[in-house]
C-alpha cells in the first residue's frame, strides 16, 4: 500500500473529561509537504494544544519533529502547550520490524531519545499504539489536561482544537 500524504484532515471527538464535563475536541492533521508551508499556518489560530507525533520506527519522522515542527511551533505557536507523542508503540515488541530496521542499520527511536527531546521542549512524552489501542486515552487526557491548565479558570468553551 502506497503512502498518501495528508493535506488537511479534521476529526471531531467528544471526550468525557474526568471533571465531569463533556469536551468537544477538533483534531487537525495538517499537511507536512513543503508546498503547504504557507497555507498550514492558517489553521493555527485558536489552537489549544499541539500533539507533535512521530512514528517510533521512522528516524525521519522523529527528525522532522526536532528540525521542522518544533521550530515552526516556536515561531507560530510559542505559547501553546505541547505534547510529544510516539506512535506505533506496539513495534517495541515486534521482533520482525526490529530485525528489518537492524538489517538497514537502523533501530527504533529509544524512549530515552524521545524523553530527551520532551525535556528540551519542556513537555511530556507519551507512547501510544492505535493498532492495539495502547495509551490512546492517556494521550487524550494529557492533551485535555494541558488545555485546562493553560486556561486560567478552567474550561470556558465546549470546543478545543488540537493540532
Amino acid at each position: 500500500m502506497d503512502y498518501v500524504p495528508t493535506v488537511f484532515e479534521n476529526y471531531i471527538a467528544i471526550i468525557n473529561h474526568e471533571s465531569g464535563k463533556s469536551i468537544e475536541l477538533s483534531l487537525w492533521d495538517t499537511a507536512g509537504q513543503e508546498e503547504y508551508d504557507r497555507l498550514r499556518p492558517l489553521c493555527y489560530p485558536e489552537t489549544d494544544v499541539i500533539l507533535a507525533c512521530f512514528a517510533i520506527d521512522q528516524i525521519q519522522s522523529f527528525e522532522n519533529v526536532k528540525d521542522r515542527w518544533i521550530p515552526e511551533m516556536d515561531h507560530f505557536l510559542f505559547t501553546t502547550p505541547r505534547l510529544l507523542v510516539g506512535t506505533k508503540s506496539d513495534l517495541r515488541s515486534n521482533n520482525k520490524r526490529i530485525a528489518e530496521l537492524s538489517t538497514n542499520g537502523q533501530q527504533l527511536i529509544s524512549i530515552e531519545q524521545a524523553e530527551g527531546l520532551a525535556r528540551k521542549i519542556n513537555t511530556q512524552y507519551i507512547e501510544c499504539s492505535a493498532k492495539n489501542n495502547t495509551n490512546i486515552t492517556k494521550v487524550i487526557h494529557a492533551a485535555t489536561g494541558l488545555i485546562l491548565n493553560n486556561r486560567k479558570g478552567g474550561l470556558k468553551t465546549k470546543m478545543c482544537t488540537l493540532l
